[in-house]
């Protein structure tokens, strides 16, 4: 393995530094250092789960108290408001209400006191003639001929409250196969359905799973989220705006490779977020350059692209757009400061560094970004390798590409975060493992199994109580603790895990079907079945929602789908009680950064910096309060 050498001396400082804090940092698993970090609501949301209760759940946000007191009031029609009988103040923030009759309208409001006239926190009407059972709906604008794909959040008017930023998809490619195919378009809406803008791609970005990663985030700290993507000749803003060339056509027209991109210039555009105008663009890097200098002639390789947001320098969110991870590899960090773009520094694996020819051919078709060396700043973990925050290669472990990537505190019992990575092996090499467990911070391995097979999928959730830590399992019938200890049967589902019932173990999410791992019979036991709700799950096997992360309401996550028509985004949060009160996850910065790199090649489940499930201690956030 191929291994930066660095010293231990700063991550002894930052541990010394913890002790005795209780900033955010320190309580979420963070560093010290203070982060920029989004100003939300209290995400209040209230739904029928059936014809004669509702749901209310809301965030407790890091800057509070876990002993914050909430008052839960209810005003029905234009009635004096009551506080709701049975609701518990210093109980979970959310809340089962069947006192009333739903036919009735009604507004909920909660608030820091009893005294019905103080003011509200946060308020929600609900009424039977604009709310269906057991989900949101956002009306869709499908253009004729596309459908709803993958899907980010961000505050893009900062008013708190997260926008859908809505991927567009009508026949897309795969890298590996030539064709035409129609240009990618981005809609942003309110939760209400109001279509902020439209952002057409053009004919020079093709469409298909790895082509368009974008980016939601607020880049430079003013409140409202931008969005990032790559772009080209005849892209045309929210604003109706062209970039480049309008009549420019780089599309190949005829042989193997008809209708793939392999010339032209490349561009990367930050967008406004509320209006969709282009703020700034730059030559796009990285460059194609030479096309068959990433492995081949046709673009399967030079044309597959990942990216994510960074701390880089602990403070303030950065770009990393990337290229190539078959063969060669090329990772380029930009900041968005005072308008502008700037490039920060680029890694290339052929670029002729010493010791950079390791990182060849070792990423995946998705990224992570977490603070593995505990320095305050965010490290790239490509794959079966890692880039630091400097953009000089962290190590390598050589065990070559792979399909899925996880990246949280798997094991409590060993000091810092864990990698569970699985890799392919098209060649049939004897001696390469086709799942690895490892450190996060230098790639030292803790197990690893499925020697010389070639393995497609592996998920990692805490599944069974019974063993300390993350579960993890992939390409065999076998699930292994977080120490690699062969636990007995895994689930077949190895896409996504999601938390949604009330305790917390996570359960898996596959498609849009929910169920929860019965460890004691080994068998999955249905929850939800998006399906029978007319939900289509994207991406042909991949099979991944829209989207799915903490996103309204309490801690636990939402599951965000498509109609089969695609006339609807639908929001189901979830209605099982619990007994467990945490902070909104969006406030941990490597879940957030999770959720932002969501929609990049393989979608994986977003995982935070510190271990969630059974067993876990809440007192790391007693009395946390947040960098302002």
């Amino acid at each position: 393995m191929f291994q930066r050498k660095y010293s231990a001396a700063g991550a002894v400082v930052v541990a010394a530094l913890c002790v005795g804090l209780t900033t955010p940092r320190c309580t979420w698993g963070q560093s010290p250092q203070p982060r920029q970090q989004e100003s939300l609501d209290r995400g209040f949301v209230a739904f029928f789960d059936s014809d004669s209760s509702a749901v209310v759940s809301w965030r407790l946000l890091s800057s509070e108290s876990m002993e914050s007191k909430f008052f839960l009031f209810r005003t029905v029609d234009d009635r004096e408001p009551e506080l709701v009988e049975g609701h518990d103040p210093l109980g979970p923030t959310w809340f089962r209400d069947s006192n009333w009759n739903t036919t009735d309208a009604v507004t909920y409001s909660l608030r820091a006191s009893a005294d019905a006239s103080s003011p509200p926190l946060a308020s929600t009407k609900l009424s039977r003639a604009n709310q269906s059972i057991g989900y949101i709906a956002i009306p869709l604008q499908p253009p004729e001929g596309y459908h709803a794909n993958d899907t980010s959040v961000g505050d893009l008017d900062g008013d708190g409250q997260y926008e859908w930023v809505v991927h567009m998809v009508g026949q897309g490619r795969d890298n590996s196969q030539g064709g035409f195919t129609t240009e990618p378009i981005l809609h942003a809406y309110k939760l209400d359905g109001t279509l902020l803008w439209a952002i057409h791609l053009g004919k020079n970005i093709r469409e298909g799973a790895h082509y368009t990663a974008f980016l939601v985030y607020d880049l430079d700290g003013d409140g409202r989220a931008e969005v990032v993507c790559k772009t080209a000749d005849g892209t045309r803003d929210g604003k109706g705006n062209v970039l480049g060339d309008a009549t420019a056509d780089h599309r190949t027209q005829e042989g193997r490779q008809a209708g793939t991109i392999l010339a032209g210039p490349e561009f990367l555009t930050v967008f406004d977020g509320q209006t969709g105008a282009a703020l700034a663009s730059h030559d796009y890097i990285p460059a194609r350059g030479n096309v068959r200098a990433w492995g081949d002639d046709y673009g399967n390789r030079s044309e597959r692209y990942l990216a994510g947001i960074a701390y880089l320098d602990g403070e303030r969110p950065s770009i990393v757009m990337c290229r190539g991870y078959y063969t060669r590899s090329v990772l380029a960090a930009w900041d968005y400061r005072d308008g502008n773009l700037q490039s920060r520094w680029v890694f290339d694996s052929d670029d002729g560094t010493p010791g950079n020819e390791a990182y060849r051919g070792q990423g995946n078709h998705s990224l992570s970004v977490a603070d593995i060396d505990q320095d305050g700043k965010d490290e790239i973990i490509y794959g079966a390798c890692a880039i630091d925050d400097d953009g000089r290669g962290l190590y390598s472990t050589g065990f070559g590409h792979g399909d899925a990537l996880h990246v949280t505190d798997i094991d409590p019992a060993r000091p810092g975060l864990e990698v569970w990575s699985i890799h392919e092996n098209e060649k049939g090499d004897a001696a390469r493992p086709g799942v690895t467990l490892f450190s996060a911070k230098d790639g030292a391995v803790i197990f690893r199994d499925a020697i010389g097979r070639d393995v497609g999928r592996g998920m990692a959730a805490d599944i069974d109580p019974r063993h300390p830590g993350v579960e993890v399992w992939g390409g065999l019938r076998n699930a292994f603790s977080s120490s690699g200890k062969n636990i007995g049967a895994a689930p077949r589902s190895t896409n996504f895990g999601i938390w949604w019932d009330g305790d917390l173990l996570r359960e898996l999410l596959n498609g849009v079907d929910i169920a929860k791992w019965d460890y004691r019979e080994a068998r999955e036991v249905p929850l939800f079945s998006g399906r029978e709700m007319g939900l289509i799950a994207n991406n042909g096997s991949k099979a991944n929602p829209c989207l799915s992360a903490d996103i309204l309401g309490d801690w636990r996550e939402e599951l965000v789908a498509r109609t089969s028509d695609s006339r609807e985004l639908r929001i189901y949060s979830t209605p099982h009680p619990t007994t467990i009160r945490l902070p909104t996850l969006m406030h941990d910065s490597q879940y957030r950064l999770s959720v932002v790199w969501q929609n990049a090649g393989y979608n994986q489940p977003p995982h935070p910096s510190f271990f969630l499930g059974a067993g876990m201690s809440t007192e790391r956030f007693r009395d946390s309060k947040t960098s302002e």
